[in-house]
Formats: C-alpha cells, sequence, structure tokens
C-alpha cells in the first residue's frame, strides 16, 4: 500500500511538471487588433512580425472573415512572387489556429485575387532571430539578449514545487 501510495505521488509530480512545461507555448495574434486583411502599409506584417520571438509550439493566430480572405502556407518562392497556385496548406475558415512546428522560415499569403500583392503575407522566423540584416564580413553578431520569462512562469514553478512537496509529505505519511 505504502509502495502504491509513492507511486501514485511521483506519477502526479511527473504529470505536473509535463503539463507546466507545455504552458512556455505562446499564442500570437496575426497583426494584433487589426488581423489578417489586406495591411495599411507594405512593411505591416512584416514589422508585426520582426517584434515577436516566435518558438516551436507557439501558435498564429489568423483573425479574418470567412469567405474574405483564406491563410495559405507557400514556399518562399511562393512567398516572394505571390504565387497563389500550389500552397502548401490552406486554410479557409476564420479565424485559423496555425501552430509552429519547426524551426526556420515559414510563409504565409492569403490567396484571394491582389491580396499577397498588396502585401498580405507573413514571413516568420521560428526558434531564430527574426532580423535578416546580414552581420558585416569578418565580424561575429552578437546574441540577442534572452527574452524575459513569459509571465506567470515563476508562480508556475512555485506552485509546481509546492505541489510535488505537499505529494512527498503525503507520501512520507504512509511509510
Amino acid at each position: 500500500m505504502k509502495m502504491a501510495v509513492m507511486v501514485a505521488a511521483l506519477a502526479i509530480v511527473i504529470l505536473a511538471a509535463v503539463s507546466l512545461h507545455g504552458a512556455d507555448a505562446a499564442t500570437y495574434v496575426v497583426g494584433d487588433a487589426f488581423g489578417w486583411q489586406n495591411p495599411p502599409n507594405s512593411t505591416f506584417y512584416s514589422s508585426w512580425a520582426s517584434s515577436h520571438n516566435f518558438t516551436v509550439g507557439d501558435s498564429l493566430l489568423f483573425n479574418f472573415a470567412t469567405g474574405v480572405h483564406d491563410v495559405a502556407t507557400v514556399t518562399e518562392d511562393a512567398y516572394t512572387n505571390c504565387n497563389t497556385g500550389n500552397p502548401l496548406n490552406i486554410v479557409n475558415t476564420g479565424p485559423a489556429n496555425v501552430t509552429l512546428n519547426s524551426t526556420g522560415m515559414v510563409y504565409y499569403i492569403c490567396t484571394f485575387a491582389g491580396h499577397c500583392n498588396r502585401n498580405q503575407k507573413l514571413a516568420v522566423n521560428v526558434g531564430g532571430s527574426t532580423s535578416s540584416t546580414p552581420s558585416p564580413p569578418g565580424t561575429t553578431a552578437s546574441p540577442p539578449p534572452p527574452p524575459p520569462p513569459p509571465p506567470g512562469s515563476s508562480a508556475a514553478s512555485t506552485t509546481a514545487g509546492s505541489f510535488a512537496l505537499m505529494l512527498m509529505s503525503l507520501g512520507f505519511m504512509y511509510i
């Protein structure tokens, strides 16, 4: 009986730690309050993307009206040339939630006629710097400072630690 309680307590601690680790993923609303539509200028979405540090597991929420816009994942060439013919993936129903699954550049466009050419397109650098400015030859770029911890992460760690301590205490009561 005592061993069963200890094993159960350990399993709960492990599950709590795993679920708290997943809480690090963030959801970004593309374009913030403006959403996913024809932007007011040619740099709107690139400026928006450069203000965020995207990592694997994060999600992009594209807010758009169904039937008026869509969001297509495309190659770099299709992004650059606004080629809407062969998207890698397309979501026609808004709002669309897209999870970032790998590091590197990911490209999105709206395939509605003329929308991409009016700069309704987004390039996201996942897991790396969003700056595209190369370092001059012979120099080494300084890595950007680490981002601050997400709000509530210290509280979550404290909660998990307290929870684990409580469970271990309960287990030791039965020994």
